[in-house]
């Protein structure tokens, strides 16, 4: 199963471009059981290791803007090492609540946007001029999220870079790349130097995932992709939502399998 939803991560990635850190932390705690304190750090871990890979890309391609990276990285740093920091206080004071509903939060924000601008790409916002104080500004609290949840630099990150500089398409995907790797190495490697993550988890997830990101590269040009990244959006806007309620004793994990029984009992029903 480990091996699975790895290869499940990285070809979902692959194909629909959805981040790692947004899609790795549910589908640990929801069908590998992993406790909300091990899956964030495993999720940043492997969220690392993934953008490792990718990233050489985008820099071969001249897709990254240093410059940007650099302003970004300003207030990024600091708030992702705040929100790893956060996250062990809450762990301590056995808050795990408080955890489920950040993540949620992050996962609906991120899903929203991602529904945004492939409903209506033309609708995203372009700037005339590059605002430095207001990115370095604007990613203190989204590291903070990054650190906290393991979610948020790609969408999040994505909708800053759109709102406040001119960088092309390109650009935007492969500076926040970098980003995000930046994030995530610091912020995966306080979890992992605490000990929050699961390492055998984490060797299995990249196994799997190497698989994966190769069988998604390949098959993504053939897939219609736009209508798999709507179907993905919404998915995960479900599924934050039903993390945002688990204090409200809703159980994400009870509910997501309740629909799932739902559906296949339908489904016999109407084949009777």
């Amino acid at each position: 199963m480990d091996l699975a939803i790895g290869f499940v991560i990285a070809f979902a990635i692959a194909v629909t471009g959805v981040g790692a850190g947004t899609i790795t932390a549910p589908l640990l705690i929801l069908f590998l059981h992993v406790p909300i304190e091990l899956s964030v750090g495993t999720a940043l871990a492997y969220s690392a290791i993934v953008k490792m890979i990718v990233v050489p890309v985008q820099v071969w391609r001249k897709q990254v803007v240093y410059r940007v990276v650099g302003w970004m990285l300003l207030g990024g740093l600091p708030g992702v090492i705040l929100g790893v920091v956060l996250f062990h206080r809450v762990v301590r004071h056995g808050q795990q609540n408080i955890l489920y509903v950040a993540l949620g939060s992050i996962i609906v924000a991120s899903s929203a946007w991602h529904l945004y601008r492939n409903l209506r790409p033309s609708a995203a916002s372009r700037a005339r001029k590059t605002h430095p104080a207001w990115i370095a500004a604007l990613m203190l609290p989204i590291g903070t999220e990054v650190g906290f949840s393991s979610s948020g630099a790609g969408a999040l990150g994505t909708l800053a870079l759109l709102s406040l500089t001119t960088l092309d398409a390109s650009q935007v995907v492969g500076t926040d790349l970098v980003f995000g790797l930046c994030l995530s190495l610091v912020g995966g490697g306080m979890h992992v130097f605490s000990g929050s993550y699961d390492s055998a988890l984490l060797f299995k997830l990249v196994l799997g995932g190497l698989f994966g990101a190769m069988v998604g590269s390949a098959v993504a040009p053939r897939l219609p992709n736009r209508q798999l990244r709507v179907a993905m959006a919404a998915l995960l806007l479900v599924v934050g939502t039903l993390f945002c309620v688990r204090p409200l004793n809703f159980h994400p994990i009870a509910s997501v399998q309740a629909v799932i029984h739902a559906s296949v009992s339908t489904s016999s029903s109407l084949d009777r």
